[in-house]
């Protein structure tokens, strides 16, 4: 049993590491286009950052400044949240 143990503690601490990779970014700047068809919007560092589908677009266009906090995924930028600077 205590081998067992063992073995599930140096394998949970093995994978931990992974986690980090997953870990929120977060980029503040000004709403360049809204594209409510695609769940995307594309921001004034030339990057497109793809919205989950429940995401409440009142009050984002373009001139608007936003922080955003993303997390990559497969290369695309995945908004996990978004704040509206005033």
């Amino acid at each position: 049993m205590r081998m067992m143990i063992a073995l599930l503690l140096a394998t949970a601490s093995f994978f931990s590491p992974l986690s980090v990779l997953a870990a929120s970014n977060d980029v503040e700047a000004t709403i360049q286009a809204v594209n409510v068809d695609n769940l995307s919007l594309v921001l004034d560092d030339g990057q497109t950052y793809s919205l989950p589908a429940e995401f409440n677009f009142d009050g984002l266009e373009s001139g608007v400044k936003v922080i955003v906090f993303y997390t990559e995924v497969d290369g695309k930028r995945v908004v996990d949240d978004l704040e509206i600077v005033q």
